[in-house]
Order: structure tokens, then C-alpha cells, then sequence
């Protein structure tokens, strides 16, 4: 094993329907999809770079012909594919426990029926997160949750989209992205205490000290302002992760590498004015940078690794759910 510190990528594979439909835009009902165009162009990048990844992936793509051969090539690749939900819908934390469990149980046969191993990962959509939730996790055996993002802007995030959202009143969009409490959770691994057992967090990392994010989307917004400036945060939050010890958790979206015209209706996400060829650019340099000073491994390897120094740590470095 390498002596160099640990980092991940992981990927949502969220679809077109999935943005569209948390944005309110009706357009989403007739499932457009945009995991063709997307989905061959990133495992090329991962392919350059000689990069593992995890892949969380909805349960509900799993099910038609374009999620499935997605699934495919992903896993011929030698990715990890995690469970994103069957629906993405991003207020799980509006869900009864019967509903979380049929939620989770759901999109694992999907995954599963696409000729994926039974996944053992879960990430929430929205980054909702509850007790029941892990809960239901612990008990079907999932080795870890990467849901949380520790970060203050998550009302910022709601409010910008509420402003662009045709359908912002509708129940369960008031609390989109959790509170400003999210900036108090570990931005490092944890474990979450469920009763006599336990479920490791792997946090989505943000900027040690000042704690906003880094994953591609963010930084797709700044470069849309300045590429150098772009560049340099990002330089920037890997300073502080080395010199601080977190092991950088680095999230991507497919809308990373697509241009305005592959995702139609989405020009309320952040990034989407910058032409396709400049994201695999930027994407492929931020994988390198990576690389240069971590392991960069799969959140589900990553899990592992840290998974056996967090049972024996101090029971400060546990979190009660709840």
C-alpha cells in the first residue's frame, strides 16, 4: 500500500430528469437523458489519469437501456458503483423510515439487475442525511454513507435556487441543502454510532478552515469568472488538506464535462456557459493535481482504509446520529 496520504473521486451520476425535476421544470417527466454523451467522456478521463473511481448511481437510470449500458461500461472499467436512491429525490430527510427503506432497497435491485455488485455505499441526493436513514443503511449492510458536505453555504445554495426555480414553494424544496449547522460537522471520516453498531462517513471535503467546497461544480463557477483564480483555490484547498491532514473526499457530476447545448434546461447550474472542451481540461488538470500529492483511490477503497483506524479511535471521533 502507499505510503502517501489517501484521497477519492467519486461521481453522481445524476441525469438531466434528475436536475430538472428538483429545479420544478415539468420538462423532466419525459426522462431526457444526457448519460450517453456523458458517461463515455469522463471514464476516458479517469482512463488518462489511471484513476479508480466510486460511482453513485440512481436507481431509477439504472432501470432503462442508456443507465444500464452506463453501468456497464463503468463497472468493465474497474469502478466501485455505490447507490445514489431510486428517485434523487433531494428531501430524503422528508421520508417516513418505511419510505427510506423501500427508497434504498429499491435502487439496489436496480443496480443490481443492471449487472453491478450489490452496492455497499449510499449517498443521498441533496445531501440529506437522517437517523433513520443511516439507521436503515446499518441494518442492510452498507459499509459506509458519503452524504454530508460540511459546509455554511447550503442556504446560500437554496436561495439562489429558489429565485430560478419555476416551482420553489412546493413542499419539501424550503429545506433544500441543510442549514448553516452543516459547517460544524467533521470535514475528516467519522463513524456514526446506530445503536450497537456503527457506519462510517466519508464527508464530500471542503476547504479546511474556511470550509467552502471544491468539488467540480464549484470550481466550474469560479472558472466560469477566472480560470487562474479557479486553479489557485483549488491549489489552495489541497495546501491547507496536506498541512492540515484531510484526506481530500473530491466530488464530480457529469455536467463537468458537458457544454450548454448536451443539457438542455440547465442554465441555472453552476458552470454551464463554459464550453465542454475547457471542463475536460480543467477536470483532467485537477485528477493531476491530485495525483501529485495523494493515493487517489474510490470512496469505497478510501472507506476501507480509514475505516480500520477509525474503530479504534477515540470515542470523541464518533458522532451519536440523531
Amino acid at each position: 500500500m502507499s505510503a502517501r496520504p489517501v484521497a477519492s473521486v467519486s461521481l453522481d451520476l445524476d441525469n438531466l430528469w434528475a436536475y430538472l425535476k428538483t429545479h420544478g421544470d415539468p420538462r423532466w417527466e419525459r426522462r431526457p437523458s444526457f448519460l450517453p454523451a456523458a458517461v463515455p467522456r469522463l471514464l476516458e478521463v479517469f482512463g488518462e489519469h489511471r484513476l479508480t473511481s466510486t460511482v453513485f448511481v440512481v436507481g431509477a437510470d439504472a432501470e432503462r437501456e442508456d443507465g444500464a449500458a452506463a453501468i456497464g461500461a463503468i463497472t468493465a472499467a474497474g469502478h466501485e458503483v455505490a447507490n445514489h436512491s431510486f428517485g434523487h429525490e433531494p428531501w430524503l430527510h422528508r421520508y417516513s423510515r418505511a419510505e427510506l427503506e423501500a427508497e434504498v432497497a429499491k435502487a439496489e435491485e436496480a443496480i443490481v439487475g443492471a449487472g453491478a455488485p450489490r452496492p455497499t455505499g449510499f449517498r443521498g441526493p441533496g445531501f440529506s442525511v437522517t437517523r433513520d436513514l443511516l439507521e436503515v443503511l446499518a441494518e442492510r449492510g452498507y459499509r459506509y454513507d458519503a452524504t454530508t458536505l460540511p459546509t455554511w453555504i447550503g442556504p446560500l445554495a437554496r436561495a439562489y435556487h429558489n429565485r430560478t426555480a419555476p416551482n420553489a414553494g412546493e413542499p419539501g424544496r424550503d429545506d433544500l441543502f441543510g442549514g448553516f449547522s452543516m459547517v460544524r460537522g467533521p470535514n475528516t471520516p467519522y463513524r456514526w454510532r446506530i445503536g450497537s453498531t456503527g457506519l462510517t462517513e466519508l464527508p464530500v471535503t471542503t476547504m479546511p478552515l474556511v470550509r467552502t467546497p471544491i468539488h467540480g461544480s464549484y470550481l466550474l463557477q469560479l472558472h466560469q469568472a477566472s480560470p487562474r483564480l479557479a486553479r489557485g483555490y483549488f491549489r489552495t484547498a489541497l495546501a491547507l488538506c496536506r498541512v492540515r491532514g484531510v484526506s481530500p473526499s473530491l466530488l464530480l457530476h457529469p455536467t463537468d464535462v458537458l457544454g450548454a447545448a448536451e443539457a438542455p434546461g440547465m442554465e441555472f447550474f453552476p458552470g454551464m456557459s463554459v464550453p465542454s472542451g475547457q471542463k475536460v481540461a480543467l477536470l483532467g488538470w485537477v485528477l493531476g493535481e491530485l495525483r501529485r500529492h495523494f493515493d487517489v483511490v474510490g470512496t469505497g477503497e478510501h472507506a476501507t482504509r480509514v475505516d480500520a483506524r477509525l474503530r479504534d479511535r477515540d470515542v470523541s471521533r464518533v458522532r451519536r446520529c440523531g
